[in-house]
C-alpha cells in the first residue's frame, strides 16, 4: 500500500497567547513567533484572538474579526507584518512667511514755501 504523504507544512491548530502566536503543524512541529509580529492580532481582544479558521487545507489561518490572515510560510520564515503608513498625508508643517525686512522710515515733513 502506497500512502501519499504531503511534504508540505500544514497547520492544524494555532492558539494565540498575551505573548505569542503559536502554531501546531500536521508534521508535529510547534511554531511560535511573538504576537508583536501581527499588530492586528496585538491590538485584538481574546475573543477575537481565539476566533480564527484554516485557510485552504492548513496553509493559513484567518481571524475575521480583525481582518488577519497569517500563512505557514510566513510563520516558518519569520517574516513580521508592518503597520500601514496612514492612507491621508498631512502636508508638511511650514514656518509661516514673514514680510519682508523693509526698514520704515518716518513720513517726510512737508515744508512750508513762502
Amino acid at each position: 500500500m502506497n500512502t501519499a504523504v504531503s511534504s508540505d507544512p500544514r497547520i492544524q491548530d494555532v492558539r494565540v497567547t498575551d505573548e505569542e502566536i503559536i502554531a501546531h503543524l500536521a508534521d508535529g512541529r510547534v511554531i511560535a513567533v511573538p504576537l508583536a509580529w501581527s499588530w492586528r492580532l496585538s491590538e485584538a481582544t481574546r475573543a477575537q484572538r481565539g476566533k480564527w479558521r484554516l485557510i485552504g487545507d492548513g496553509q493559513g489561518v484567518r481571524w475575521p474579526d480583525v481582518d488577519e490572515d497569517l500563512s505557514v510560510e510566513g510563520l516558518l520564515h519569520g517574516v513580521p507584518a508592518h503597520r500601514p503608513r496612514s492612507q491621508v498625508q498631512t502636508p508638511p508643517k511650514v514656518a509661516p512667511r514673514r514680510p519682508p525686512n523693509k526698514r520704515l522710515q518716518p513720513p517726510r515733513k512737508k515744508l512750508a514755501r513762502g
